[in-house]
């Protein structure tokens, strides 16, 4: 009795640590999607799969030179995949740490940071002032900064726009907000080197992309051509947003716990 007590007991465990083991690689892969969901890296799984399945249709189809040539390549997948998804693989890797936007901001605080931001973007539209406004999330900014000018001061539209005025010295790099305050102007930012970028957008625009393919950052972009706002977040650009559509935005991206209120 005890011993068929010990193989419905290590049945049941064993059972356990399957499910366990299926729910895990099940979240697993439902993270990768939300990472490259609408990024590069989608075509290109699509482009492997293709190779894969042309590799067993030579296969069965008795192609044997087209099967060695195909076997051989997939062979060194994981180095192929480490290549091509370089850039998604340290995106990921790097959320790791985390470090919030609005740790040590209080609720009335986190509200008035985002009023004082919307108000300087569209005072600076309206003056039709070039802008990139980077706010730092999860993801730390100093790896990806070069040069830059120290600031350290709360975040002020009246500031923010006195930074971007035309002859200000630090006009032309970006201003970066960490942790609720406004640390630096002046920055320069990797530049996106995505081939489908329109070729309407500027560097200002190219830059938020660049960054933002690398990190979580939110980076905001007042256009000096057109006088119109975007947001970019994960590579992608939303552009032409009004005071209205730029609260709602940088609302979802920015204030979670203040969503979480409003849900309770």
């Amino acid at each position: 009795m005890g011993g068929m007590l010990d193989i419905f007991n290590n049945t049941n465990f064993r059972w356990l640590l399957d499910l366990l083991d299926i729910l895990l690689v099940a979240f697993i892969i439902y993270r990768i999607i939300l990472l490259i969901k609408g990024t590069r890296a989608v075509q290109m799984l699509v482009g492997l799969a293709v190779i894969l399945i042309v590799y067993v249709g030579s296969q069965v189809g008795g192609l044997y030179t087209l099967h060695w040539l195909l076997e051989n390549f997939l062979s060194s997948i994981i180095l192929v995949i480490i290549v091509i998804f370089q850039s998604d693989i340290r995106r990921a890797l790097i959320h790791v740490g985390r470090n919030p936007f609005f740790a040590d901001l209080s609720y009335k605080e986190e509200t008035e940071v985002i009023e004082e931001l919307i108000k300087a973007c569209v005072n600076m539209a309206n003056k039709r002032i070039g802008a990139l406004i980077v706010i730092e999330r999860e993801t730390g900014l100093n790896d990806f900064l070069e040069v830059g000018v120290e600031i350290d001061a709360k975040v002020s539209s009246d500031l923010i726009t006195s930074i971007f005025l035309p002859f200000s010295p630090i006009h032309d790099g970006a201003l970066v907000i960490q942790q609720g305050r406004l640390k630096r102007a002046g920055c320069f930012l990797p530049i996106s080197q995505n081939p489908d970028i329109s070729k309407t957008l500027g560097t200002r625009h190219r830059a938020a992309i660049g960054l933002t393919e690398l990190v979580d950052a939110v980076a905001i972009v007042v256009s000096e051509e057109t006088g119109k706002i975007s947001v970019v977040v994960g590579g992608r650009i939303t552009r032409d947003l009004d005071s209205t559509s730029l609260k709602r935005v940088l609302s979802r991206l920015l204030e979670p716990r203040l969503n979480k209120k409003k849900k309770r």
